[in-house]
């Protein structure tokens, strides 16, 4: 059986979805098959389950919806923007240190055969390989040095269906010119195109699905309506399309949006939660408004409490009226002093903090990456950690302030109805993991609907 290449015709095309969702149906039409991507660019992660690893969210949130245990091979290399040009490298779920553009492009030689051992072991075990792609697999500058897109696709001679988002426009350039710029020997392995996040009355793209059938020769495998899918976040311009109904919040939440955000999934049960209207801030003014601040994680902790203190967000934190939780790098800032001797994050080796906790917190080179069930306020949460500064506890609560190392904690029934049950006594609450189960199973039936998945599983068995 071929493995399958999620391709999107452009950035942010709804690969991450159709790839978690065809990954969905497949498994639920007996197929054994794992998500992949060999690299992955984003400040989101989660640690697996297997070697306790640094994986992006698209791939663990595929593997979990269809109950396997999350894997370093399922996405070999990981890549947290640091800004300048510069970034933070994993391989195989383990932090190797920064690279800059031109040092990672340069390193190919050495990365390639990570991708093509990671892909064939998960060969070995599974009969299909959902790859998904990324970006534009026809940047012909850099086709050379891809390793999502077209790396895979020819070293595993992966089916491949494309994906276009008809939101963007120019949806006819974008699919033909994927296609005709594609190596010609990957133009076979083209099973069609799926027409994504299509507004309005649906038989307006009957004559377009003719022309790209006629005249392109591309399959049209289905026309997708849009459909609002508020988990699995893979970036923060995907978090940024998140919508909500807010018609029956009681609860009003501010997450202030760091320039360098990070693991911001940790917000997903608060967006679907129907008792909480969230925002993302950015100004002082706009936090007075909130019966709650979070402040999130941060892949540059420094560099973002300096930003906070430029803002004017100090006076906030040091309001003792305010109810504030601080997840990771929110946290670390909440403490007096930052230490960096080793200049791990920072070129400054000392940096004030905020104050609102005694003591200082130290970067370490060896990251702490782990998953556990954990004692938050008095209500035991699975969560995970992944940081390089320690301090003497991993959560403290001072009056209306909390700051813990623990992410995941608001997928907690029980802590989040603490949280703001406190807020608000008319809080009730909701079981998020059932809420997730059940919008997992729609989105995946909204796809089926909507495309020929029975078109697709032939291909994969076609020699």
């Amino acid at each position: 059986m071929h493995s399958l290449s999620i391709f999107g015709t452009s950035s942010d095309a709804g690969k991450s979805t159709l790839s978690f969702a065809l990954t969905y149906l497949l498994h639920h039409r007996g197929v054994h098959v794992a998500p992949f991507k060999a690299q992955n660019v984003s400040n989101n992660s989660l640690v697996t389950d297997i070697d306790n690893g640094e994986i992006a969210i698209p791939q663990a949130f595929a593997a979990e919806a269809i109950g396997l245990k999350t894997t370093p091979l399922f996405n070999p290399i990981l890549l947290k923007s640091g800004g300048a040009s510069r970034a933070h490298m994993i391989i195989n779920g383990k932090s190797v240190g920064d690279t800059d553009v031109w040092s990672y492009y340069k390193d190919m030689k050495r990365l390639k055969p990570i991708v093509k051992e990671a892909f064939t072991a998960l060969q070995k075990e599974y009969d299909c390989i959902i790859a998904e792609g990324a970006g534009s697999p026809v940047e012909l500058n850099l086709m050379d040095k891809d390793l999502s897109n077209i790396y895979v696709a020819q070293e595993f001679q992966t089916k491949i269906v494309l994906v276009a988002d008809i939101q963007r426009g120019g949806v006819f350039a974008s699919i033909y010119g994927v296609y005709k710029l594609l190596p010609k020997q990957l133009r076979k392995n083209v099973i069609g195109v799926i027409v994504n996040k299509f507004q309005g009355d649906m038989s307006l793209f009957d004559a377009g699905v003719q022309i790209l059938e006629r005249d392109f020769g591309i399959k049209v495998l289905g026309v997708v309506p849009f459909r609002p899918f508020n988990l699995g976040f893979e970036d923060s311009a995907s978090l940024m399309g998140y919508t909500q109904e807010t018609s029956h919040s009681i609860i009003k939440v501010g997450v202030i949006k760091l320039p360098h955000i990070s693991n911001f999934t940790d917000f997903e049960p608060l967006v679907v939660d129907a008792e909480i209207e969230l925002n993302f801030i950015t100004s002082v003014s706009e936090s007075k408004h909130y019966d709650l601040l979070i402040i999130p994680g941060s892949k540059r902790v420094v560099d973002d409490l300096l930003w906070l203190k430029k803002r004017g967000f100090g006076a906030i934190f040091s309001d003792k009226k305010r109810h504030i939780i601080a997840i990771c790098g929110g946290y670390e800032m909440l403490f007096e002093q930052i230490l960096d001797p080793e200049h791990i994050e920072s070129e400054k080796e000392i940096t004030q903090g905020f104050g609102r906790f005694k003591g200082d917190v130290v970067f370490q080179k060896e990251k702490i990456v782990q998953k556990g069930c954990y004692n938050l306020q008095g209500v035991m949460v699975e969560g995970y950690e992944i940081h390089n500064a320690v301090a003497k506890k991993r959560a403290k609560k001072k009056k209306n302030l909390y700051g813990t190392f623990v992410h995941g904690l608001f997928e907690s029934d029980a802590f989040r109805y603490k949280v703001f049950h406190r807020l608000n006594k008319k809080y009730k609450g909701y079981n998020f993991k059932a809420f997730k189960k059940d919008a997992i199973a729609d989105f995946a039936e909204h796809i089926a609907l909507h495309v020929n998945i029975d078109a697709i599983q032939k291909a994969l068995h076609d020699t």
